[in-house]
This record gives C-alpha cells, sequence and structure tokens, in this order.
C-alpha cells in the first residue's frame, strides 16, 4: 500500500492506510483553519487512527484548541528563528499506546550516555561517498527493498525517487567497488531552511561499518553550503543504531511521536532529534 501525498494551497499532506494517518507535512502561512478542518475531514472519512503536524509557532495555538498535543520540539526550527512544533491528535487510545515502552527508554538513554563518545570512522580504499544521480535510481531502489519490509514513503518506487530528486531531495550513498552498497537522503524544506535527513540504509553485510556517521556528516556539510540552517531527523525509536549515530553527531534530542510511523513491517514510534548547522 501506497499512502497519497496532494497539495493544497501550497500545503502539503500524507495520508492513507499504510500509515493509518493524516500527516500535515508543511502548512502556509495563514491557512491554519483551513487544514485542521481538512485534515480531521479525512481521518473521520477514512477512520483514521491518527493525525501527525509539523506546524510553526504562529499556528500552534489553533491546533491546540481543537485537541492537538505537542509530541516534539525543535527551537529555531523556520528560517533558523521560529520554533517548530511536532504535534498530534490521536483518534483511537490504542494507538496512544506505546507498545514498547521499556525499550524506548533504553533506547534513548542508551544514545544520550554515548552522546559524548567520538564517531572516528573512515571510508576503506575500496569504497567511495558521492551525490545519487538519476541513473543509480534502480541500485537505490533495490538497496530500499532489501532493508526495508515496510516504509512511510514510496521509497522503493524508481519514479517517486525521481519526483525527489527534482523537487527537494539529495541522495548520498556510499559505493564498494562501484557497487552501492549504502543510501541515505537530505529533503530540503527551502523556504524553512531546514532538512530532514532520513532514508538511512546499509545492506546487511555491512552493517556496524559506521556508514551511517560518514554519510550523515557528509549531508551536513552539503546542507550547509545549500543554506539549510536546521537538520533533523525522525529516526526509530526501536533502533539503537540510528539513535546513537545522531546523538554522537550532536544533534539534540526534541521529542517522541508515539506509533507514529509504518515502518521495517509494523507500527513504531519515532525520535525527533536537531541540530543547527549556522
Amino acid at each position: 500500500m501506497i499512502d497519497t501525498i496532494e497539495k493544497i494551497s501550497d500545503c502539503m499532506v500524507q495520508h492513507g492506510a499504510h500509515n493509518d494517518r493524516v500527516y500535515l507535512i508543511k502548512l502556509a502561512e495563514g491557512c491554519a483553519s483551513e487544514m485542521i478542518s481538512h485534515v480531521e475531514q479525512l481521518a473521520q472519512k477514512n477512520n483514521y487512527s491518527k493525525i501527525f503536524a509539523k506546524v510553526p509557532e504562529w499556528a500552534l495555538a489553533e491546533f491546540q484548541k481543537s485537541g492537538y498535543m505537542i509530541e516534539a520540539v525543535v527551537p529555531r526550527f523556520y528560517d533558523g528563528a521560529q520554533d517548530g512544533f511536532f504535534i498530534a491528535k490521536y483518534l483511537d487510545a490504542l494507538r496512544w499506546e506505546e507498545q514498547h515502552p521499556d525499550t524506548v527508554s533504553d533506547v534513548l538513554a542508551t544514545a544520550k550516555e554515548k552522546a559524548e563518545q567520538s564517531c572516528d570512522v573512515t571510508l576503506d580504499t575500496d569504497c567511495t561517498m558521492d551525490v545519487v544521480g538519476e541513473n543509480d535510481v534502480l541500485d537505490v531502489c533495490s538497496v530500499y527493498k532489501q532493508v526495508f519490509e515496510s516504509y512511510p514513503f514510496p521509497i522503493h518506487d524508481p519514479n517517486y525517487i525521481i519526483k525527489t530528486m527534482k523537487e527537494s531531495s539529495v541522495y548520498f550513498c556510499i559505493r564498494k567497488d562501484g557497487e552501492i552498497i549504502s543510501v541515505a537522503s537530505s529533503e530540503m524544506d527551502a523556504a524553512g531552511k531546514n532538512v530532514e535527513m532520513t532514508d538511512f540504509a546499509t545492506m546487511r553485510d555491512y552493517r556496524g561499518s559506521g556508514f551511517a556517521s560518514l554519510l550523515l556528516g557528509k549531508m551536513e556539510q552539503e546542507m550547509a553550503l545549500r543554506g539549510m540552517k536546521t537538520a533533523y531527523t525522525i529516526a526509530r525509536s526501536l533502533s539503537y543504531g540510528m539513535n546513537i549515530t545522531f546523538a554522537k553527531q550532536g544533534y539534540q534530542y526534541a521529542g517522541t511521536l508515539t506509533n507514529n510511523t509504518n515502518i521495517c513491517g509494523h507500527m513504531e514510534s519515532m525520535n525527533v532529534w536537531y541540530k543547527h548547522l549556522t
């Protein structure tokens, strides 16, 4: 199943049965009332159990009046000035109930403990790191298909990868003897000058090599050059590796999104981490 992504009045919404939610990805100025009405109609019509949104501080009070709660806060998220709020409205009590509270807590505690440790990783001489081009798209999708049983966005689809490349995303990869073995992407909000560091995937035989840290460092450099002021990620709350990677790279914990995303075959909570690049 693939969820629908649609644009409405310069806003962007994703919704569908795959993630069983409505996700307000982008809210344009002056559209808060309109979008609250729209996402709630979508949720009611399709019987979704969660509405999730990223909103600027100016819109927060209006959403809170409609019953939305804050799950994460990123300071200076928009244009390096205005805070960003990750908010939710649960339409089913079970969706609000964390299924793995002990593991979620332990992953977060472990990541914070390891934050001060160095992440000195070097690339082997038979490996290279570069930006993915359109000619690499089939290989990128092949990596994603092998790593993720399910994913919140259709990264298994070459057409989706090419579309996002043309619109807002830069994909990075590590190759070994010319073959792509690790991938990640930077999804830019040009107006808000923030970027999501996401879609990290490494082939099974090469996990534990620190490739995510290497890619993240490269991505930060490139995004800073492109004028992005704040980097963030929405990381699987059950993944020790990814949370530790971001903590070691200087990212700060912003909050947890409960039962937010269908990834790796099941619904999972996600941790938000952020870092100011300038």
